[in-house]
């Protein structure tokens, strides 16, 4: 198996313990069987009779997650932050998804990419070993979750009623690569670029358009978005009423921690879900306080007039869309079988969305002025749902981010919030 290794992240974990916190881990029946076979005791710091594992789903697919405390914290994080399967017997002997996290591996024609999720701190930081020093370990993981089928998986469609081969496919991708691979030109307006000529290729068609006429047709509209978009204007319209509604209500979406062990299905909470969405959806009252880091404050302070993101939050977000962009984790099978020009537009939303988010974390640490580490946040609470939280696949979601594409207020946003 061929795999394409993202060549500008690095990655090790540093035992956070996040993703420990902040997922739940399905097992299989194997693997449940295994865990519960390997005799834990008070010794390991599991009294005996403790519930390791738990049933979630209907009764007639009944499904089992690895148990968690009062805390959120997974029942096998010991004290210093490690994985006491992992400590006792090995890395091999913990559940898969433990051991795939934070890689994601997509097909890619006659390869797989490989992208990483940024809801790991230590991915947002870039810290750790190149992976292409990791590739051994990496390919042990892929021959474990990787169908043996995945080359015979056609690409994703560029738009509706548009598709084009592999070879195509990847023209398209590696012009937008480029687009955000330029380090000269400000993140902001590398964003609104994109989003220029990624809508003109939403309204074109190209039955007879393959090779090297799609080669200079892309060319020719990513030099148009150049010549276009040349800087970040502020005198811009405000987004419309119905699109900063919308944006809120995005917003709320990113700004949730689900997880079984805060009982997300359970009525109370799809209650309270209501009332938040009803606040964020008319800017009543007000922020609720949704997770530690967002503090209940009026929705106006996230409104007033904040500093320019320092130019490290700009590296981090161009770095992020790269990786996301290489790793075909925006579209297809990797995005919920959006096609291209759906997918890179919910990509751009994410944007003006963490920049939210990270004011409202500053705002929370009674700051008005930006630094990296609220963009670092808000980049780890938003992706945590990219690609993986079954909302986002919906139709309200994704009828939310044609409305705000077809009405313009995708770009009044970016202006808006994106600094």
């Amino acid at each position: 198996m061929k795999l394409e290794l993202p060549t500008i992240q690095n990655w090790s974990c540093h035992n956070c313990s996040g993703c420990c916190r902040q997922h739940a881990i399905e097992v299989t029946s194997e693997e449940r069987k295994r865990i519960e076979e390997q005799h834990w005791s008070s010794e390991d710091g599991i009294t005996e009779g403790t519930r390791l594992m738990v049933p979630f789903g209907p009764f007639w697919n009944r499904r089992y997650r690895l148990a968690h405390r009062d805390d959120g914290s997974c029942l096998f994080l010991n004290d210093e932050g490690l994985c006491k399967i992992h400590a006792k017997f090995g890395e091999a002997a913990k559940p898969l998804p433990c051991r795939i996290y934070p890689y994601a591996f997509h097909p890619d024609g006659k390869k797989v990419t490989v992208s990483l999720r940024f809801s790991c701190p230590s991915v947002v930081a870039n810290a750790g070993k190149p992976l292409h020093e990791q590739s051994r370990d990496i390919h042990e993981i892929a021959n474990q979750v990787v169908p043996e089928k995945t080359i015979e998986i056609p690409p994703p469609r560029l738009s509706a009623g548009e598709s084009v081969d592999w070879k195509d496919f990847h023209r398209f991708v590696r012009h937008l690569d480029q687009t955000f691979a330029d380090d000269s030109t400000p993140f902001p307006v590398k964003l609104l670029q994109a989003v220029f000529w990624v809508n003109l290729v939403g309204q074109a068609k190209f039955d007879n358009i393959r090779g090297q006429q799609l080669e200079e047709f892309l060319d020719l509209i990513t030099t148009a978005a150049k010549s276009e978009i040349v800087e970040r204007t502020d005198e811009i319209d405000p987004p419309t009423k119905l699109g900063l509604s919308q944006f809120r209500l995005l917003v709320a979406q990113y700004s949730r921690k689900d997880s079984f062990v805060e009982g997300i299905g359970s009525l109370r909470n799809r209650l309270r879900r209501l009332k938040i969405y009803w606040q964020f959806a008319f800017a009543q009252g007000l922020l609720p306080e949704m997770r530690e880091g967002l503090a209940a404050f009026p929705f106006d302070d996230i409104e007033k007039p904040f500093n320019q993101m320092p130019s490290k939050a700009h590296e981090i977000l161009s770095r992020y869309f790269r990786v996301k962009i290489q790793g075909l984790h925006f579209c297809g099978p990797a995005y919920y079988n959006v096609p291209f020009v759906e997918g890179f537009q919910s990509l751009a939303l994410i944007v003006p969305a963490i920049c939210w988010l990270a004011r409202w974390h500053a705002v929370s640490d009674h700051r008005s002025s930006l630094v990296t580490e609220d963009i670092a946040q808000a980049i780890a609470f938003a992706d945590h749902h990219h690609g993986y939280s079954p909302p986002f696949g919906g139709r309200s979601f994704r009828r939310r981010v044609r409305i705000l594409s077809k009405t313009g207020d995708l770009q009044k946003l970016i202006q808006r919030y994106v600094c």
